[in-house]
This record gives structure tokens, sequence and C-alpha cells, in this order.
């Protein structure tokens, strides 16, 4: 709608980034690069985009989240938010993943691969048609894996190491930054239909942290 107003933010990666968009419209947007602090910083930052653009709380229609894949526990700062958000304005909060957003940041020609860093020699990937609906699953997947089946053609590849990457496919590498991502996050949730479910985190991969060796205390 013309007069949505959508509030969007993403802790998913190194960063703590919001966007404030009306109707197609973006008011306000900041990213500050961040390997740890983002519990700290996600509320005053958001509280600075909507004051940056003359707005409070109560305005909001919706909540946009990034929700993974990425780092843990910046995924699990942002759900939360957005969860306790949606509750307490009595708004919906809609998740987008990263993969998705990055995807739709491009001007698609063709087919998009997005891609994140996974570590360890691993990637994040997922296919996504010309019209933004993703062609296959989100992934979790060996760099040296990606070029058997990647499509070919007019295809773009976007995030992590796109241009090695699109070398090896024959493929067009398109750079994204931060803003770009959270600002698509917006404009995905402003337009996806509310459909009442919460957003989850996206997790791909098991936790780095293993658990405790010894048992539980018993709680009494």
């Amino acid at each position: 709608m013309a007069d949505q107003l959508t509030l969007a933010f993403d802790t998913s990666a190194a960063h703590c980034a919001a966007a404030l968009l009306l109707g197609d419209t973006i008011l306000a947007s900041r990213v500050e690069e961040m390997q740890k602090g983002q519990a700290e910083r996600l509320m005053p930052l958001l509280e600075e985009v909507l004051a940056e653009a003359g707005r409070t709380w109560r305005d909001l229609d919706r909540i946009g989240v990034g929700i993974g894949p990425g780092n843990f526990t910046g995924i699990r700062i942002s759900v939360s938010a957005a969860r306790g958000l949606a509750l307490s304005l009595g708004i919906p909060a809609i998740g987008v993943s990263a993969l998705e957003a990055m995807a739709f940041t491009p001007a698609q020609q063709g087919q998009t691969l997005a891609v994140l860093d996974a570590r360890q020699g691993n990637l994040y990937a997922q296919t996504f048609a010309k019209d933004g609906q993703a062609l296959d699953a989100p992934a979790l997947c060996a760099s040296d894996d990606i070029p058997a089946d990647a499509p070919r053609g007019t295809l773009q590849v976007v995030g992590h190491e796109a241009p090695t990457l699109a070398a090896r496919l024959g493929a067009q590498a398109v750079i994204t930054s931060g803003g770009d991502i959270v600002e698509a996050i917006a404009r995905i949730a402003a337009n996806r239909e509310a459909d009442g479910i919460r957003p989850a985190p996206l997790y791909l991969r098991p936790a780095d942290a293993a658990p405790p060796k010894d048992p539980a205390p018993v709680i009494l």
C-alpha cells in the first residue's frame, strides 16, 4: 500500500542495519559495521531511524526482519526483537532470508545465485528466478561444489566472492552492500502477505559451540 510504513532490520552478519520504507520510498536507512554489540545497538539504532523520518513506533504498519542464514547470535537478536515489537505494537512481523534479499537487489536479467560465507570453506547458496522466486532450497555446500549444478546463460552471482564464482561459472558478478540488503528486506516484507506465522531463524548449520558434557542440574 502507498501509505504503509515498514521498518526492517538485520543483524545476521557483521553489521547492525535498518531501513524505514513508506510505500515505495525509503525514508531512512542506516548500516553500522560491527563484529559484536548488536544486542546493545539495535534498539537505539531503530529509534534513530524512526526519529530521522519524524515517525514513532505507533506509526508502523509492519516489521521486516532478516532471519539468516548467518551469525547465530545476530540472527537471534533480530528475530527476538521483531517478535517482541510485533506483539507489543499489534502489527505483523515478516521474516526475509538474507539470500532472498541479496537476490532482490540486482537489476535481474536472468537467474541469480545468492551466496553467503559459511566459513571453513563452505557457502550458503540459493538460486532465484528473474521474478525473485526461489528455484531451490537454501543450502550449505562447499565452495567447489557450486559449479556442478549452477545454471548458465544469463546467470548473475551476488554475495561472497561473487567475482571469483562468476568467473568460474561464466556469469556476471553483482556487488551489494548491507544497505542494499536491509532495504530489500523492507521492500519484500512490505509486499508479502502476512500469514500470522512468527519469523523464525534460518539455521543451515549446527552451532559451533559444543553442548556441555555434564548433565544439567535438576531444578526443584
